[in-house]
């Protein structure tokens, strides 16, 4: 992979890389995917408070685009919290 088709990572975050994944069908950019959960906890292992923490990863990394390799940020849940979630969205 030459260096202008790198793979781009979300500095600081390596404890909450999940893995990557492709872009649409299969064959487009190689996109690194973390834990938002796991980020926040990261920012606060590193002295911010849980509302701090939170504001900052929403506002200085989930919404920064640095272009069609942007990392993307995935919130983990079990099988039991989608169907719920899914549930009351249908209501």
């Amino acid at each position: 992979m030459d260096e202008d088709n790198q793979m781009l990572l979300a500095d600081g975050f390596e404890e909450a890389l999940l893995g990557v994944t492709r872009g649409p069908g299969g064959g487009g950019e190689v996109i690194a995917v973390y834990s938002s959960d796991r980020c926040i906890d990261v920012l606060v292992a590193g002295g911010m408070e849980l509302h701090e923490a939170v504001e900052y990863f929403d506002y200085n990394v989930v919404s920064a685009y640095v272009g069609e390799r942007t990392p993307l940020f995935v919130d983990e849940v079990t099988m039991p919290e989608l169907m719920m979630h899914i549930e009351e969205n249908d209501e």
